[in-house]
């Protein structure tokens, strides 16, 4: 790809880029005075390209669940490229912020459900990541073959927001509006990393089209003869070409399907919706998910389902301590017992300590009770543990909700389930590369979750989407145990065996691969992130020695 010449449109002022006050005065020159000026007209960017920058924002957001329009995905990128192409880095920065926060506050629209000052708080704080970001993408465009630089900063953009602070937040990452199209296999090889990468290249060679599209029509309208007009085509076809080879790339990586059969069952026993108090409430939870493993067991006496080896219970199944409440431990026990298989079980336990709480997983077998067990790793801030304890609490009120912070567990949550190595994450650590594939050592991967709060809000088709992508990434069968929805049971290579509907009692009994072969994937760990996000970073210092380069000639 040719490099570009880039004119710049702002619109002129009469003092230059710095200028624009009365002389001397220092409130009006200088940086502090640029600042001023860029924040007040939109970093220069006009009205119009903000506008597209939302756009942008928006058409990224429908390719996410539940919408599921995944192409916009790439479109979305593709728009923002070329309302970036060639600005100034601080413009910049501006429109990929725009674009940011139109694509962070709808995407994230659940999280209102514990309050809309925290919904858009998070979703603008998410945004600010798109500074750098599109600050970067206005830079390196003026690189030949900028679609892949850009499309190596979006690798690099997830890389920091999935892990700072607080360990990060690295959700609706582009990987995972891509959990069923052609890309989605990219995700065996260089997992949620590559997929985000070839989405964004896509995307990019997408707008690199248009920008040549846009100059054959002109060279065309300037009177060039025929075959200058057909050589004015060639850079079209070559990045729809390039398009077309990385869609049809994924389709030629295989998708393991096989593996040793295991029948497995997970029990979605649903949570009562008003009219009891905490305690009152956590024992219908543990109630609803006892009795619908004792109709498993029913079902399996009568023939109407195989009989599972393994089942699986969703995340706060049991927020009674079935160490320290003897009815919570008699009512789990004699579930389990009557099923006649280990279950798994979430539960809310004392942390040694007591003083915190821990987020278990516990392997409970029929005979000899409770036994190995996960503790979550990546405890959610600001919703299970409260950084800042002391002062947040004395400015909001609601934090008093969390009286208790929850433990951090310090070992991966491979453990043994009957006839199963399982792999165990809790909740949103299906969202986080290491957390997942620390555990991708086990026959089947289980997501034990907890969506309530959020149901009916696009956050639990979201969730969904990662286990489909990190089943792919992993080539393991992943089990979904959601408490009152959505529950899933997918397939190594990404298909949906069953999923229940929310706020449903559901249960779901299938014969499943248990794998044991690892992916390139696996292999290959955290090195295609961090080759991506560095090549990314390369190309902002290679753009900028450039511009000064140029400027000293």
């Amino acid at each position: 790809m040719a490099q570009e010449t880039l004119p710049d449109r702002s619109p002129a002022t009469g003092h230059g880029e710095g200028s624009g006050g009365a002389p001397g005065d220092p409130a009006r020159t200088g940086r502090f005075g640029r600042l001023r000026r860029g924040v007040r007209t939109g970093g220069r960017a006009g009205w119009r390209r903000t506008l597209l920058a939302v756009g942008a924002g928006l058409l990224m957001w429908q390719a996410f669940p539940p919408f599921d329009l995944t192409p916009l995905a790439p479109a979305g990128v593709a728009l923002l490229a070329l309302v970036l192409r060639g600005r100034p880095a601080r413009t910049g920065a501006w429109l990929g912020f725009v674009a940011g926060a139109a694509f962070f506050i709808p995407a994230l629209e659940g999280i209102s459900r514990i309050g809309p000052d925290g919904w858009i708080l998070l979703s603008l704080v998410e945004a600010a990541y798109f500074l750098p970001l599109g600050a970067g993408i206005a830079v390196v465009t003026r690189l030949p073959g900028w679609p892949v630089w850009t499309a190596a900063l979006w690798v690099g953009q997830e890389f920091i927001r999935g892990r700072v602070p607080f360990g990060g937040f690295p959700w609706a990452r582009l990987a995972f509006s891509q959990t069923a199209t052609p890309l989605t296999p990219y995700a065996s090889w260089g997992g949620a990393p590559l997929v985000t990468f070839v989405t964004a290249l896509v995307g990019g060679l997408l707008a690199y089209a248009a920008v040549a599209a846009h100059r054959a029509r002109a060279s065309r309208r300037g009177g060039a003869d025929a075959p200058t007009a057909r050589r004015a085509l060639v850079p079209v076809a070559v990045p729809l070409a390039l398009v077309a080879a990385v869609a049809g790339g994924g389709a030629l990586i295989p998708a393991p399907a096989s593996g040793r059969p295991v029948t497995v069952a997970v029990i979605q026993g649903n949570v009562p919706r008003t009219g009891l108090d905490a305690f009152g409430q956590r024992k219908a939870v543990l109630d609803n998910h006892v009795k619908a493993t004792h109709e498993l067991a029913a079902r399996v006496r009568a023939g109407q389902v195989p009989r599972p080896e393994l089942v699986v219970w969703p995340e706060n199944a049991s927020d009674l301590d079935p160490y320290a409440e003897p009815d919570a431990y008699s009512a789990i026990d004699g579930a389990v017992k009557d099923v006649g298989v280990p279950v798994l079980v979430g539960a809310l336990t004392d942390a040694p300590d007591g003083e915190k709480v821990e987020n278990r997983g516990i392997v409970w077998d029929p005979r000899g009770g409770p036994g190995d067990y996960y503790v979550k790793r990546h405890p959610v801030p600001f919703g299970e543990y409260l950084p800042f304890r002391d002062i947040l609490t004395r400015l909001i009120t609601r934090f008093e909700r969390i009286p208790r912070d929850f433990a951090k567990g310090t070992r991966s949550g491979v453990m043994r389930l009957g006839p199963a190595t399982v792999g165990d994450v809790i909740c949103f650590e299906v969202a986080y590369d290491k957390e997942v594939r620390d555990v991708a050592r086990g026959d089947v991967l289980v997501v034990q979750t907890n969506n309530a709060t959020y149901g009916r809000t696009s956050l639990p088709p979201q969730q969904i989407a990662m286990s489909r992508l990190r089943a792919v990434e992993h080539g393991r069968t992943i089990l979904v145990a959601a408490t009152s929805g959505i529950s899933a049971i997918v397939a190594p290579d990404g298909r949906m065996l069953g999923e229940s509907r929310e706020f449903v009692p559901d249960i779901l009994v299938r014969t499943v691969p248990a794998r044991t072969a690892r992916t390139p994937a696996d292999r290959l760990g955290a090195a295609p992130e961090w080759a991506l996000a560095l090549l990314g970073l390369g190309a902002v210092f290679a753009a900028a020695w450039t511009a000064r380069k140029n400027e000293g000639n």
